[in-house]
């Protein structure tokens, strides 16, 4: 009994050290963070963290009472989810904070500007950590980053509303992958890439109307995946 204990006891102080070593890595390579606040839209607020290989993870909160949204039908509830971005779309986010120096400076406009939502972008890594705000920004850089982000958490919560579309409403599917296609084309959807998975079950999933299973294939070739 006595050895099955001590064997016991040093696997668990085998695992600590491997488990601090790891928090000790992610720590080392830097995190992005981008947090949006509007509320005014839906989802009023959400939050994106991102390391350098593209991981990260996605934190939305649901409509608000007496919040206008876009869509009639099925209504996505808070989101918490997992996310793998690009490589490239990664390694601009991390060059960008590099030459603003980690964000350490002031990212809003003094000029007037209709209010857009709140935008705040933070790094954190072994190099220094900083953080700054905006609704508008005069720096180019700065401020097409922030829509570019936008169009992340736009592209993430549209694959949440296709999840529960193809549960609860598969004929509304149509309606809005034609939504999908289109905010694609156009540049308001950014890293199709994170919502691959689930455009891969609408492409491959015999039951849905040609037109779903067609645009889901157009999306994925267009994503890369």
């Amino acid at each position: 009994m006595k050895s099955k204990l001590f064997a016991f006891a040093a696997a668990i102080v085998y695992i600590l050290p491997c488990t601090s070593q790891a928090q000790a890595a992610t720590t080392q390579e830097g995190v992005f963070t981008a947090e949006f606040s509007n509320p005014n839209i839906a989802p009023s607020h959400w939050v994106l963290t991102l390391r350098r290989d593209g991981s990260g993870h996605f934190h939305a909160e649901g409509a608000k009472d007496g919040v206008p949204v876009k869509k009639i039908g099925i209504e996505v509830s808070d989101e918490d989810r997992d996310v793998q971005l690009s490589k490239e779309f990664t390694a601009h986010i991390f060059t960008l904070a590099q030459q603003h120096n980690w964000f350490n400076e002031t990212c809003e406009s003094r000029a007037k500007v209709a209010f857009q939502g709140w935008k705040k972008i933070s790094y954190s890594g072994p190099e220094g950590q900083g953080s700054c705000a905006f609704n508008y920004s005069q720096d180019k850089q700065i401020q097409e980053l922030g829509e570019s982000l936008i169009g992340v958490a736009e592209t993430l919560h549209e694959g949440a509303r296709l999840e529960l579309l193809l549960v609860h409403d598969r004929l509304g599917l149509d309606r809005e992958m034609e939504y999908i296609s289109d905010a694609a084309k156009e540049g308001r959807l950014r890293e199709l890439i994170a919502i691959r998975n689930i455009l891969q079950r609408l492409a491959q999933d015999d039951e849905l109307l040609d037109r779903v299973r067609k645009r889901a294939r157009n999306l994925l070739a267009s994503s890369g995946g």
